[in-house]
């Protein structure tokens, strides 16, 4: 008599999800001053799963941040396709790849706020420019997303009044106004000391854990990847020279030296708790 093991055996496999981001092919070059061109990337395949916390890392110059800046069109491939959420990207006029650009959220290495804007007016920024939201529901949503990221007692306070995490939260908090289902991170822990690139980690987590937005995340910085990320890509000369889940890391045999260096650091003793939080927030006010 056959078993219902038999039927599971027996029965097609389940279709693959589809991923929420798709780079097929893309590549981009820039011109150089003399003439010359630098090749940025190289014709390159990426696929990013809905919920994922994807890492790009590799070296300065290795063409991490060109390719993360590919995904919202920042920097328009040369050619190839750039699809987001089931929308191809590269095939929109300009009007529409505006209102696409609302579901991709993104926050710079240097903060790029506005200085003599409050904390408050920074976040309700991309509200505001779209035009589709009165004053009750933009104040709404900021208030929201500033006590998500811990700075709902800052709404006043401008940004030379604030450390530098704390301007890299409201900098998170502009970015989650418009409730984007991806965040581009583009070296977001560079211009932080060690205490303060743990409690911004611990904040990107929680956004994660609790609005389900994926994240991709650019860094030189081994140990932000295995903190946060759960898959990985190694970019080395405009191309990813590999990619691996972080729990799998252990049955991986990479290619790269930044490959061995992440299985090295994700096989080492785990050191003690540190901190997070709001501990972590007074001490940037401290030094603020």
């Amino acid at each position: 008599m056959p078993s219902p093991l038999d039927d599971r055996l027996d029965a097609p496999p389940a279709p693959r999800a589809e991923p929420l981001i798709l780079l097929e092919n893309v590549c981009k070059s820039f011109r150089l001053p003399d003439g010359g061109r630098f090749d940025a990337v190289h014709p390159t395949s990426l696929e990013v799963g809905r919920g994922d916390i994807f890492g790009l890392v590799g070296k300065s110059g290795a063409g991490k941040s060109t390719l993360l800046r590919l995904i919202n069109l920042l920097e328009r491939p040369d050619a190839g396709r750039v699809v987001v959420g089931g929308r191809e990207l590269t095939a929109l006029g300009k009007p529409d790849l505006r209102n696409a650009r609302q579901a991709i959220g993104m926050i710079f290495q240097q903060f790029n706020l506005l200085q003599n804007a409050t904390v408050f007016d920074n976040a309700a920024f991309p509200l505001r420019i779209h035009g589709r939201h009165d004053k009750a529901q933009i104040a709404a949503r900021v208030d929201e997303c500033l006590a998500l990221v811990g700075l709902e007692d800052k709404t006043a306070s401008h940004p030379a009044q604030l450390s530098g995490g704390q301007k890299q939260r409201v900098a998170i908090a502009r970015a989650l106004a418009s409730h984007p289902e991806v965040l581009l991170c583009d070296e977001p822990t560079s211009a932080l000391d060690a205490e303060t690139t743990e409690s911004l980690l611990a904040t990107l987590h929680d956004i994660n854990a609790k609005l389900g937005v994926t994240i991709v995340i650019v860094t030189h910085e081994l140990a932000v990847v295995t903190t946060l990320c759960r898959h990985v890509a190694v970019v080395e000369d405009g191309r990813i020279a590999e990619r691996f889940a972080l729990d799998d890391a252990v049955h991986v045999k990479p290619v790269t030296r930044l490959g061995r260096d992440l299985l090295q650091l994700i096989s080492a003793p785990a050191p003690p708790p540190a901190p997070f939080g709001r501990d972590l927030d007074r001490r940037e006010a401290a030094h603020a």
